[in-house]
């Protein structure tokens, strides 16, 4: 009997034993079940490394970035809704719709993310082109004189109105507003002409006559909103050389918002840029004028508006530019535009550099009228130094038509030069009549 509980004792103590070894295993495969899942754990947060090439600039604001560069550790790239998965040294390309910048992310498979922000930009084309109004355009021989210079390879763009110094709209706009006030005319088919200077190989620059627009200026005095005009300080519209209602109201955000509306929808058209003329305010004295609503200066009030367009016009596809007299650079307050605050807003300003338009000795030149390359040159120096570090380049205005001196193909020809030895190899010639003397632009 003793042998036999001495037997159940050792059994029992075996067991014991056998258990206890049992869970000295468990506890220590659980405690390194839990450095493993740990060390895991610590490896999971470990987000891929991104690295970003900068993307090569765009030629239009319609083209696609493309975006190359390498996510190590990563199972997917996107940008966006898009996304796609990189190769197994970690290597990628995405291309999406431009944007002004785009977030890249890089993610891995236990859902560490990197991320990396790139600015796009874009180069723009060259642009040798002649003005073109609503009018010309709808004139067989005044179109295919034009459409000449560019089979002879003299243009390589036209520069056609949207709206003009009138505040007509010449094509068949939908903007509601261009409607009610009755601006719209539809002198000629965008659309089709859009076409045929695209399949000849042309760009094409709608002008946008801004803040000059008797159409909606009258419209807006009689239908109840005077506060869209400029007026005298007596409250009654101010009244210039352009015409007694003829400005409208920098500072309304109702009269920026129709400039916008028409530059997008022309871009969305297929315009390749937008370029607003009458910029500004008008000339004379500041203390004569009144502006509803404006806080700030005139220069202020217009630079913001450039502002106000330049993403939407981006973003339809179209660059941005604005016309601005030669006396800007030097004489900012004078008609409200300040070049450099301009410029941080728009792909080019467009200097209007017409030698018949300087008076004796600007810019230590005698006779600006009979000395075109000397005033073009000198002029032209200034607004480069003036757009110095905005982003901006400067295409001008050159003079293709007489006034006061007789100009010719040599005249244009020495304004062209001019331009060309200043570093600039576009301009856009103004001829009101839209008639060029082809003979001074050499063929590309």
């Amino acid at each position: 009997m003793g042998l036999w509980i001495q037997s159940v004792d050792r059994r029992r103590l075996a067991m014991i034993a056998a258990v206890a070894v049992l869970a000295l295993v468990v506890v220590a495969l659980l405690a390194g079940f839990a450095l493993s899942r740990s060390a895991v754990s610590a490896a999971d947060t470990v987000a891929p490394t991104l690295q970003v090439t900068p993307p090569d600039p765009v030629r239009s604001y319609r083209a696609p970035v493309v975006l190359r560069g390498t996510a190590i550790d990563a199972v997917r790239v996107s940008i966006g809704e898009e996304s796609v998965t990189p190769g197994p040294d970690g290597a990628f390309e995405i291309s999406v719709p431009w944007a002004p910048a785009v977030e890249v992310v890089a993610a891995d498979a236990a859902g560490n993310q990197s991320s990396s922000t790139v600015v796009t930009a874009r180069t723009l084309p060259r642009m040798r082109a002649v003005h073109v109004t609503a009018h010309a355009w709808s004139h067989e021989g005044l179109r295919e004189a034009v459409l000449d210079l560019a089979r002879e390879g003299r243009i390589d763009t036209v520069q056609l109105d949207i709206k003009d110094e009138d505040g007509v709209v010449g094509y068949d706009s939908q903007v509601p507003l261009a409607r009610e006030s009755g601006a719209v005319a539809s002198i000629y088919d965008a659309p089709a002409a859009l076409r045929q200077l695209h399949d000849l190989g042309l760009q094409v620059v709608g002008r946008i006559v801004a803040f000059r627009d008797p159409t909606v200026a009258a419209w807006a005095w009689h239908n109840g909103r005077p506060d869209w005009v400029v007026q005298n300080p007596s409250g009654q519209p101010y009244s210039s050389h352009y015409g007694p209602i003829a400005f409208t109201n920098v500072a309304h955000p109702d009269v920026r918002r129709y400039n916008i509306d028409l530059a997008v929808e022309a871009a969305q058209l297929g315009f390749d840029g937008i370029m607003y003329d009458y910029v500004r305010r008008p000339d004379g004295s500041l203390s004569s004028m009144n502006f509803a609503g404006l806080t700030e200066t005139p220069s202020a009030a217009v630079a913001e508006f450039l502002a106000q367009s330049r993403y939407p016009v981006h973003l339809a596809g179209a660059h941005l530019s604005a016309a601005v007299y030669g006396i800007a650079s030097t004489r900012p307050d004078e008609i409200a535009q300040d070049i450099p605050l301009m410029a941080r807003s728009v792909d080019f300003v467009a200097p209007m550099l017409y030698p018949s338009h300087w008076n004796s000795g600007e810019y230590g030149v005698a006779n600006p009228n009979a000395q075109p390359y000397d005033i073009i040159f000198r002029s032209l120096q200034d607004f480069q130094k003036s757009t110095a570090g905005t982003g901006a380049t400067v295409i001008p205005w050159l003079q293709d038509f007489s006034l006061g001196v007789s100009y010719g193909d040599a005249e244009l020809r020495a304004q062209i030069d001019a331009t060309r030895d200043a570093g600039i190899d576009s301009f856009f010639l103004w001829n009101a009549a839209t008639r060029y003397h082809g003979g001074g632009i050499h063929p590309a």
